[in-house]
């Protein structure tokens, strides 16, 4: 991986960057998803959240990533509480929030590099910047070479790094990745977690959603674990551990 430049140096800091305060979600049937979730993340760490097909892995994230509000509790990121009918405020926050899909959502007729630039033209940026960022950061993720293509030309892996390449481009505080390996081979799924784990050198919170605990097991970092739509926080190195009944978990 190319040594170029791409965010600042990090910072040690305890400020929690995410905080959940007895979270639940449930389906409209009222089936309870998520149950009394309490989560505090600090800045710079880094997660696994993990847990079988339907513990609700994915509804989690799209609480963190605001997708939707909880069915009940209340969640603070950036140590600012959350006003999900005030759009202004909710978009600030989601601009330090950086999210890989599992299905990559790539736009096809659009060029690797124009995928990854799209949202810096959102933001008002000007081609100058693009020009001078865009494809640095593709060649620190292995697709300086594929920068002018379409995704339709590219492999699993390569389209996933384009992904994650999207998800970092505006120098996320927080970066949100639902299973971003499940659709790679194991060597690929190896390289992105690498530069997961490069990127949280930089300071960047990161949670990883996967239910490839061979893979999980490989990487020294803690995880989150969801049974039955409680948290079981495991260290690395240390035994599953079961919080109390409400599934209190501090991070």
């Amino acid at each position: 991986m190319d040594n170029i430049k791409l965010f600042s140096e990090p910072i040690a800091d305890a400020t929690p960057v995410i905080e959940l305060f007895d979270v639940g979600m449930h389906y409209d049937s009222g089936e309870e998803i998520l149950s009394d979730v309490n989560i505090s993340i600090n800045k710079g760490e880094f997660y696994f959240l993990t847990g079988a097909s339907g513990a609700g892995k994915t509804t989690l994230l799209k609480l963190l990533y605001l997708a939707h509000p909880p069915s009940r509790g209340h969640i603070k990121l950036f140590k600012h509480d959350l006003h999900y009918k005030d759009r202004d405020a909710m978009a600030k926050v989601r601009r330090k929030i950086g999210v890989v899909f599992q299905d990559y959502k790539l736009i096809e007729t659009m060029s690797v590099l124009d995928n990854v630039a799209l949202s810096l033209r959102i933001l008002g940026r000007s081609e100058k910047y693009i020009e001078k960022n865009v494809p640095s950061l593709l060649h620190w993720v292995g697709l300086g070479n594929h920068m002018h293509n379409k995704p339709a030309t590219l492999s699993g892996g390569q389209k996933q790094r384009v992904a994650i390449a999207r998800a970092i481009v505006n120098k996320p505080d927080v970066l949100i990745a639902d299973e971003p390996t499940g659709n790679v081979d194991p060597r690929m799924a190896q390289r992105l977690l690498h530069l997961f784990k490069e990127l949280n050198k930089y300071g960047t919170t990161v949670i990883v959603a996967s239910h490839n605990t061979e893979l999980v097991n490989t990487f020294a970092f803690p995880r989150l674990h969801l049974e039955d739509g409680k948290l079981i926080k495991y260290n690395a190195g240390s035994i599953w551990t079961l919080f109390d009944k409400k599934g209190d978990v501090n991070v």
